[in-house]
């Protein structure tokens, strides 16, 4: 199987990246015409939100699966599309439980709050305009989808090419992602780095990109309840 290298694969990545981005961000645009202002007024609006995720991240991975074509190789192999082993699902399921308990403990004990503006503002507003269902299908599907493609499958294919670079990889790769969530305080963007790390393990444990899809969709749906808890319930 042939693999870019690191710089080639980089380049792939920033122009996936930036296609989403471009696509998605033209047809808010396209959207909201004539009314501009709406979305730097509300910028967490769960309409807006949801229609970003759904756009930008298909573009991203069709950009990055033409990059696989382009160097030759097979989709599934490449971006490592394989079942995992059973004993891998069930030790990742039990460790994300674990992770989350103690990063949501400390929020907890350290008076931060465990929903952020973010994700309150955008599920407030999609279920006023009648969109949680898309939006729940984006957060929990969609964005864990073109995320794990691009990190734990591309990304990490063309920069842990030996048992001595995984984990440079698995850092870099997990400093990039979390990067990449500015809609978050420090606090969140540490979380989701532990995460990248996290999810980076499994990804070397497993060989399978399809358990941290799994996991990341799990993470994402944990985080979704725990706003519905919070607007609903903890007024």
């Amino acid at each position: 199987m042939k693999i870019w290298g690191y710089w080639t694969t980089l380049g792939w990545a920033i122009l996936a990246f930036l296609a989403g981005q471009f696509i998605g961000f033209g047809v808010l645009l396209w959207q909201r015409a004539g009314a501009w202002n709406t979305i730097l007024v509300t910028p967490f609006d769960g309409v807006l939100v949801t229609l970003f995720i759904l756009i930008s991240n298909p573009v991203t991975i069709a950009v990055l699966m033409l990059g696989v074509r382009a160097a030759g190789s097979g989709q599934t192999d490449y971006l490592a599309l394989k079942w995992p082993a059973r004993r891998d699902v069930l030790a990742g399921v039990g460790w994300l439980m674990v992770l989350i308990a103690v990063c949501d403990a400390l929020l907890y004990f350290s008076g931060r709050t465990l929903v952020t503006q973010f994700q309150e503002q955008s599920y407030t507003t999609a279920a006023a305009e009648g969109w949680l269902l898309p939006m729940f299908a984006a957060a929990i599907l969609i964005a864990p989808a073109g995320e794990e493609v691009m990190f734990r499958g591309f990304l990490y294919r063309g920069w842990a090419r030996s048992e001595r670079s995984v984990w440079p990889a698995i850092v870099v790769i997990s400093l990039l992602w979390a990067g990449l969530h500015v809609q978050y305080d420090w606090t969140g963007m540490l979380q989701i780095f532990v995460t990248g790390l996290f999810l980076g393990w499994m990804r070397w444990r497993s060989g399978s990109v399809l358990l941290t899809f799994l996991l990341h969709a799990l993470f994402n749906l944990e985080g979704t309840f725990e706003t519905v808890l919070q607007v609903h319930f903890a007024r």
